[in-house]
């Protein structure tokens, strides 16, 4: 509030005397002392006290003006002596000018020191004029904005009357802003992030000095990210109806909740109105179009002129294009590969898509809701302001038309968020939940309600009376599927969804009681990003990594991700399938397929095989969206990785060629010279060799680590001659049922499971019978010399039996009892009713119990007597991965389901829903051509192995094991299905946990009559103990039946047999259950 002296020359004459100035004080009713007038030009003091460091706002000042010059950060004297003019018309000298900083960001130029200044003045004209800002005044304060960029600058509060500038206001701006900012990306979520710039016409007070070009939504790149789109061509206004765009989408690859696979638009040219509708089969478009069309004609009294689509076949047939001609509509259709000339539909499409990617991101709603986020992205696209149509919304352009038309409107809630829809059941107790928790998915076309769906009753809703939480999320924050367990975080953090999975849970089990049985998973929304595996030869060792963020990916989840691959890129082009080596003959894939780029060797290496890649890779379902290691504890992920990423030689000569493989040869060749296994002699007249071979392997550690490179020496007994080296040769092995009962029992009684390694086992065992060797691969002897035998030796037939023979007789010594049920089961109870419990599979020891002393015991027993390795608590056991937590144990042999998948070639292949194809009927009739019966096999026999830890196979093996014999190319195609189905589900196994059900349960069914060629009947049952399934088996039964209820019986009678010997086993051990078995 002043001016140079120069300045005020024309205004002299309105100058006060004190006497006048006091007077007027006292009219104002105000001190001349402390009280506040603006004359224009001149200057009072408008507060009782003087204010150093404070700064007012004043809208009558010419200049920035203070008296305290420590303010100043930089200043200069002035020599012009100019005077401003104060508001008791007194003249005051400007001493010097110079910068103030007001905050750490702003600072102030050519501001006025006036010393007999007591205030610090802000002038809002230079404010405005040279600093370009925006100052917006109101009742509570004052708000400074740049005027560019809408940055806020600071605030002023309101203080007797005056705007005083706050110190903090930087900070304060910032909170203003961003809670502004905050409301907008709420309603932008709520609206299935729109544009920015529609919602700016919907909610034009919250973007008040906001710029549009500030505000980033991460989920919007995600979702609606696309290439630079064609020139647009104008809009043309016509009336309703008279031209419809449409275009069909699918079939997806995940069914949606109601089962449809397919989705079809019908948008208005005029109105740009789209109505959508869901269905199942691509066959239904001529009936949905005719619903359509006849909802326009009763609706809207209105004829369809031209209906405009693309090239496709569901829109020419023997239905639709008849019905089109009778009803005088014009069918236009683009031309080939032109899908700019359907750019309408094309682009509605890819709208609805954007925006339900969008709603589903935002709150991880699984992919099998995509329909009813689709539906509901249709929703809020009609009632959103539109370009196209000067930015009035589709259904305003609609009722100008057609007044008379409603629809209902609720106010928009955000998709996916947490709902409690009211219970109306008039038989609820008063104990009983007011309101279930359910997931909102929508609006209901035909009411006036919000749909909800409750995955617990699985039911949907439609209500009004529902109480939303939008700001939490129904389906928690998925790291994988959804499983997070304990320490070891089990298998099932590997495991993987099958594509289409509707059912949040799936189980062979009735649903009474769902315990342990293949591990049911949802489909996470984002798949997290991993590399794909090797199709070509270990010898390749250049890894890289694939990124899938332009199909799918995980916000959240894949940024951690993306540290790890920093620096990989990865590109797509058309590309012809490459030859892999494959151990069966591998089904044709599609031309289109991904080709990455060659990275140089890295650590990747190092990593699981399902994260590892060769030179080139080819498909279009790499294998590293149905696994994943993201959520394994470092321990258990390191087990993981080791097991998976050791290279082993496949013959003497590759192992010679490392030194660690070297290494372990000499040492297997010393263990069988200390041992004695041998002896140097000539081979006596009428005698013949037994031939030899090399067999590596990997130890490890129960953290992960490599324990040890192993070789081992095994003799090629399918030369010996039954009566000349050898004659019985049976020895018994644990049975895998045994062993999963076990498992059932350590994790109900909370017993350890500790394994055992016994070195050398088989060079344990005394030969009766004179053997003769060759000498070993990579060794020589002299001429006519040859290795005489005197302990066994690994792949001569009496081994096994000799081996069993010598560890049975050093258990019994100990006081141990054989089982009977099971021969390889050893069990031993002390005085005070504890037990220790010991199964021995060739060299493999399982050992459990609560007799913790005994176990030591047995232990330190057996490392006397062989060269015992303790491994730790069971981690992998005969190709079984185990893992064990506080939710219980989980198995699986996903190792084993990929080494399969790689030999087999079929890393790359399209997943299947199931294991068999729906009514499938294989017979041994000679259609098709024979395929090679060895291989096959093979094939069948690692697929029956499968089977022993997944029963959701068993029904598939069982019947391609039946054509053995003569085994066609439909009977090969049967066994790809059920690897195609181990593809999408290779981590899935059985989970045990701990019940208080102490029974024996057993679940028998039959078909009656279903081969094909001899009309026999399958039997199928399952078995539980103490609430895990243990046991299962499905098999063609040996005679015609009948009847179907002689069908039943049979099976019964099989599952008695079952429950019997389960009843054995128990009692045996001495284990309480339910003496009558469930059936």
């Amino acid at each position: 509030m002043g001016d140079t002296e120069n300045s005020y020359e024309t205004l002299h004459k309105l100058r006060l005397t004190t006497t006048q100035l006091e007077a007027l004080h006292k009219l104002l009713g105000t001190p001349t002392a402390s009280g506040s007038l603006a004359i224009h030009g001149t200057a009072l003091n408008t507060t009782h006290k003087p204010i150093t460091t404070s700064w007012i706002l004043d809208s009558g000042a010419s200049d920035h003006m203070t008296g305290n010059l420590s303010l100043f950060h930089t200043y200069l004297p002035c020599h012009d002596h100019s005077r401003i003019r104060i508001a008791d018309g007194s003249y005051s000298l400007v001493a010097r000018m110079g910068t103030v900083r007001l905050t750490e960001n702003f600072s102030l130029d050519k501001v006025l020191h006036v010393p007999n200044l007591s205030y610090n003045l802000l002038s809002i004209s230079k404010l405005t004029k040279d600093e370009k800002v925006l100052v917006e005044f109101s009742a509570l304060g004052c708000v400074v904005q740049e005027q560019e960029s809408g940055k806020m600058i600071g605030t002023a509060k309101v203080d007797d009357g005056l705007y005083v500038w706050n110190k903090n206001s930087s900070q304060e701006g910032m909170a203003l802003s961003t809670s502004k900012e905050d409301s907008i990306m709420l309603w932008h979520r709520r609206l299935g992030h729109p544009n920015f710039m529609y919602l700016k016409k919907l909610f034009p007070l919250l973007f008040l000095n906001k710029k549009i070009s500030s505000l980033n939504c991460e989920v919007c790149q995600l979702s609606k990210h696309t290439r630079v789109p064609y020139p647009l061509k104008p809009y043309v206004q016509s009336q309703p109806f008279s031209l419809i765009h449409s275009d069909l989408w699918g079939a997806s690859r995940v069914k949606n909740i109601t089962g449809a696979r397919w989705f079809i638009t019908f948008i208005d040219d005029h109105t740009r109105v789209c109505w959508i509708y869901l269905f199942k089969e691509k066959s239904e478009v001529s009936r949905v179009f005719k619903n359509f069309h006849s909802m326009i004609r009763t609706q809207f009294n209105s004829n369809i002129h031209t209906l405009r689509t693309d090239n496709g076949r569901e829109y020419f047939n023997s239905v639709l294009s008849p019905y089109l001609s009778e009803q005088g509509i014009i069918h236009q259709s683009s031309c080939p590969d032109t899908p700019q000339q359907n750019g309408v539909s094309e682009r509605k499409n890819r709208h609805l898509l954007a925006v339900a990617r969008a709603l589903m991101f935002t709150m991880g709603v699984p992919k099998y809701l995509w329909g009813e986020a689709v539906l509901t992205a249709c929703y809020l696209i009609k009632r959103l302001p539109s370009k196209v149509l000067n930015f009035q919304t589709p259904l305003h352009t609609l009722q100008k038309g057609f007044p008379l038309f409603r629809v209902p409107n609720l106010p928009t809630k955000t998709f996916g968020c947490k709902a409690f829809v009211h219970n109306h059941q008039p038989n609820r107790s008063k104990l009983d939940p007011r309101a279930p928790t359910c997931v909102f998915i929508g609006y209901s076309p035909t009411q006036k309600g919000y749909k909800c769906y409750s995955l617990t009753l699985h039911r949907m809703f439609v209500s009004l009376d529902v109480t939303f939480f939008e700001n939490e999320p129904y389906f928690s924050a998925s790291h994988l599927q959804g499983e997070i367990l304990g320490e070891d975080e089990t298998l099932s953090n590997l495991l993987i969804i099958p594509q289409g999975s509707i059912s949040p849970t799936t189980t062979t089990k009735p649903a009474e009681n769902p315990t342990a049985t293949v591990i049911p998973v949802l489909e996470p929304v984002f798949p997290v990003l991993e590399p794909v595996f090797p199709i070509s030869t270990v010898q390749q060792q250049e890894t890289r990594v694939i990124n899938h963020t332009n199909e799918e990916k995980q916000p959240t989840h894949s940024e951690k991700q993306q540290e790890k691959t920093q620096g990989l890129r990865v590109y797509s082009r058309r590309h012809q399938l490459p030859e892999t080596e494959t151990a069966v003959p591998m089904p044709s894939l599609p031309e289109d397929c991904l080709e990455e780029e060659v990275s140089p060797p890295s650590s990747s290496i190092y990593l699981p095989i399902a994260v590892r890649k060769g030179t080139r890779s080819c498909t279009q379902h790499p294998i590293s969206r149905f696994v994943s290691y993201g959520n394994l504890s470092k321990s258990y992920n390191a087990f993981v990785s080791n097991v998976d990423s050791i290279e082993t030689p496949k013959n003497i000569e590759e192992a010679l060629k490392s030194t660690k493989w070297r290494q372990a040869v000499l040492e297997e060749i010393k263990a069988l010279k200390d041992n004695g296994t041998w002896e140097i002699s000539k081979l006596p007249t009428g005698k013949k060799t037994v031939g030899c071979k090399w067999i590596f392997t990997t130890k490890f550690k129960p953290d992960g680590s490599i324990d040890r490179y192993k070789a081992r020496l095994v003799a090629r007994g399918f030369t010996q001659t039954y009566g000349l080296d050898y004659e019985e040769t049976f020895a018994p092995v644990a049975k895998l049922n045994t062993i999963r009962v076990l498992l059932s029992i350590a994790v109900n009684l909370e017993w350890p499971l500790i394994q055992l390694d016994v070195k050398n086992a088989f060079l344990n065992g005394e030969l009766n019978e004179e053997v003769y060797m060759d000498f070993p691969p990579g060794f020589e002897g002299s001429k006519g010399q040859v290795c005489k035998l005197k302990k066994s030796l690994y792949g001569l037939k009496q081994s096994p039996r000799a081996w069993f023979n010598r560890f049975a007789k050093a258990m019994t010594s100990r006081h141990y009892t054989q089982g009977q049920a099971d021969h390889t089961l050893f069990y031993k109870y002390s005085d005070n009713g504890k037990c220790c419990i010991l199964i021995v599979y060739v060299d493999d020891i399982i050992l459990t119990g609560d007799d913790s002393i005994e176990i030591e015991r047995i232990k330190e027993f057996l490392s006397l007597e062989f060269q015992l390795k303790d491994l730790g608590n069971l981690r992998y056991f005969l190709g079984m991965e185990i893992a064990r937590s506080k939710a219980g144990i989980s198995i699986s042999q996903r190792k084993y389901v990929l080494d399969l998948l790689s030999e087999v070639g079929l890393l790359g292949c399209k997943p299947a829903e199931t294991p068999m194809e729906p009514n499938l009927k294989l017979g041994t009739d000679k259609d098709g051509e024979e395929v090679d019966r060895r291989r096959y096999q093979r094939l069948v026999g690692k697929l029956i192995y499968l089977s022993h830890t997944r029963p959701d196979i068993a029904f598939g093996v069982s019947v391609i094991s039946q054509f053995m014999h003569a085994p066609r190319e439909k009977h090969l195609e049967a066994a790809y299905r059920i690897l195609r189905y181990l593809k999408g589900t290779p981590g899935k196994g059985l989970h045990f946990k701990k019940d208080v059900n102490r029974s024996i349960e057993i679940y028998i069914d039959a078909d009656w009559a279903g081969a094909v060629n001899d009309r026999r009947s399958t039997s199928g049952y399952c078995s539980y103990v103490w609430g895990n399934l243990v046991t299962w088996r499905s098999k063609k039964q040996s005679v015609v039946a009948r009847s179907s209820a002689e069908s039943e019986y049979r099976t019964l009678s099989h599952g008695i047999c079952e429950g019997m010997w389960l009843q054995q086993l128990m009692g045996e051990l001495k284990l309480s259950y339910t003496y009558n078995i469930i059936l």
